[in-house]
């Protein structure tokens, strides 16, 4: 027979369930408020992005850019950097494993091909994976995965701009999660450098009109540094708004299997509630009977 011992239990964890469900729902929807929020950023930095890169276009019809020490490839191409960029942060799923696969992937490939490998990582989650496996990374960064900042982009592109400009390393890949959609996000790798510099290709001549100050060649050199922290930036973004969709998610599916559990529970306790009252209905009758009986 069913005790009150297990409905006491039985109602505890249901409360316990009804609790971890506020919690998950809450996260839930402070998520979906922060994925907004970050589409909105991504949004206001493209222009940013556009228009430099727009200006480099025009520059580059009248002055040579391919000479500038962040477009020319190195002859040796011996020491590789990889920034991975995952979150501070748990409970987004399959968020971080997904960029972290592609991130061992291009490790692997490189390193296949004889190369140096260098780890540069943003984000807690990403440390603590490559210390677990015994591989430490020469650079890390933290806080600068929930809110995205052009200082933090800035930070982490001169670093690479500097190893890169003076030979120690020879190529740089990003990879990190490109935001589709709310439903759809997909970790890419992108050689950050050195830039292409048929991505400054097919540009209009600015018109003589224009005065620059100071000249194209020194502004040239300017921008181009500008443009590799934009697209820093841009994979911060991008990936900040994929893993606030990846939590969004997760604690959605978690809401539900709370929903599940509880009412699973429910039935248990309800069945239990039953079995006593049955049982004590059926010992009341029979001490009646008996009673009658004598």
């Amino acid at each position: 027979m069913p005790g009150s011992g297990q409905i006491r239990q039985l109602r505890r964890r249901i409360k316990s369930v009804q609790s971890t469900q506020k919690i998950t729902r809450a996260m839930e929807m402070i998520a979906a408020s922060r994925i907004m929020k970050a589409q909105r950023r991504v949004q206001q930095a493209r222009p940013y992005a556009e228009q430099i890169h727009e200006v480099i276009k025009g520059l580059a019809v009248a002055n040579e850019v391919r000479s500038h020490p962040l477009l020319t490839p190195h002859d040796e191409n011996a020491h590789v950097a990889v920034v991975v960029n995952t979150s501070d942060r748990g409970l987004a799923g399959a968020y971080n494993a997904n960029v972290l696969k592609v991130a061992e992937a291009t490790i692997r490939e490189e390193e296949r091909a004889g190369r140096t490998v260098e780890l540069y990582i943003v984000g807690r989650k990403g440390k603590g994976y490559f210390t677990y496996r015994g591989r430490s990374a020469t650079r890390d960064w933290e806080g600068l995965t929930d809110e995205p900042t052009m200082e933090g982009a800035a930070e982490v592109a001169n670093v690479l701009m500097d190893r890169y400009a003076t030979g120690e390393l020879d190529r740089v890949w990003l990879v990190y999660t490109d935001f589709k959609s709310a439903l759809t996000q997909a970790p890419v790798r992108m050689e950050l450098l050195p830039v292409k510099a048929e991505e400054f290709e097919g540009g209009e001549e600015i018109a003589p009109e224009f005065l620059f100050e100071p000249d194209p060649a020194e502004l040239l050199d300017r921008l181009i540094p500008r443009y590799v922290e934009a697209k820093v930036f841009h994979g911060l973004l991008e990936a900040s708004a994929s893993e606030h969709a990846a939590r969004q998610r997760a604690m959605k599916a978690a809401t539900d299997n709370a929903d599940d559990v509880k009412n699973s529970l429910s039935r248990v306790m309800n069945q239990a509630r039953q079995d006593q009252i049955t049982t004590e209905l059926s010992e009341i009758v029979s001490g009646a009977e008996a009673l009658g009986s004598g």
